[in-house]
């Protein structure tokens, strides 16, 4: 076991990033893993980027898919859930959270949080 990381690049406000965190975090402990840091942050870990640098086309994919709309208080932040498990363990949780987030699949549809999972 050690320590993995699960990335998502999201477009949210303070509410909706706690919304997705709290999910992520609840995929990985109801599958046994430890999660032992959880940060949303503007800026990504190498600290050579911000979220909004490295995640602007999802204000862009929030703007098209809401015209018109003033996005209040959302802005590109990085999402990171740290856990120790397995390899497998932590693939399950990432299938399990990326289902989670878009449980439409593939069809068309317009994301209530616009997210990318790295």
């Amino acid at each position: 076991m050690r320590t993995r990381t699960l990335a998502f690049g999201l477009y949210a406000d303070e509410r909706d990033a706690a919304r997705v965190a709290g999910l992520v975090e609840a995929q990985a402990r109801a599958r046994g893993a430890r999660v032992v840091a959880v940060t949303v942050s503007d800026v990504l870990p190498s600290g050579e980027m911000t979220a909004g640098e490295a995640y602007d086309f999802l204000a862009e994919q929030w703007a098209d898919e809401h015209p018109g709309q003033d996005p209040g208080a959302r802005r590109a932040v990085d999402l990171r859930v740290a856990a120790v498990c397995s390899l497998r363990t932590w693939r399950a949780i990432r299938k399990a959270a990326l289902r989670a987030l878009c449980p439409e699949g593939n069809a068309p549809h317009v994301c209530r949080v616009p997210w990318f999972a790295g």
